[in-house]
């Protein structure tokens, strides 16, 4: 009985080794070239029209601090703005947004395919949220052009999507 319970503990810990070696080989593989995906978003520098499910927007991307920011000031009919400030974290590429909701959420890329221009964001944290409370949480950006991109933000509150905001950016100049 004694060999079969440590039969069954050494089964259950070479199982759970495989496991998490299997998905630290996961994630290198999908491993974000921060540099690369920064150097994309700052070629959105300069003004955009933005169509989206609550309405038409504007937006005007800018680099500070000697370029290793990118801000993006977005505003909505009525004199509503938004910032979202991108830089690069040592490897990582982050952003935070500074939303109309009164908090901070930080996200982290997660995917960039410089083929399909498409970047993906993730939640890593924030500032002002209250466990539970509604947030931006992830992102996904799809840089087709110079002149067009479009942007998916998904709000999330108790821990579900309340809402996703889809966005058509079209340069202005």
């Amino acid at each position: 009985m004694k060999n079969h319970r440590l039969l069954a503990i050494s089964s259950l810990f070479l199982a759970a080794t495989v496991s998490a070696g299997v998905a630290g080989g996961a994630s290198a593989n999908t491993e974000v070239d921060a540099g690369t995906a920064f150097s994309r978003l700052k070629a959105l520098v300069g003004d955009w029209d933005v169509e989206s499910s609550r309405g038409k927007a504007h937006s005007r991307f800018e680099l500070i601090a000697g370029g290793s920011v990118l801000l993006e000031h977005f505003s909505e009919p009525g004199g509503q703005e938004m910032l979202t400030a991108y830089h690069l974290d040592g490897s990582r590429l982050v952003l935070t947004h500074y939303c109309l909701a009164g908090n901070q959420p930080q996200m982290v890329a997660e995917k960039f395919d410089g083929a399909s221009g498409e970047l993906d964001f993730a939640f890593a944290g924030g500032s002002n949220i209250a466990p539970g409370a509604g947030h931006m949480h992830d992102a996904v950006l799809h840089l087709a052009s110079n002149d067009h991109f479009d942007a998916r933000w998904d709000f999330v509150e108790a821990g579900k999507v309340k809402f996703s905001q889809e966005m058509h950016y079209t340069r202005t100049k």
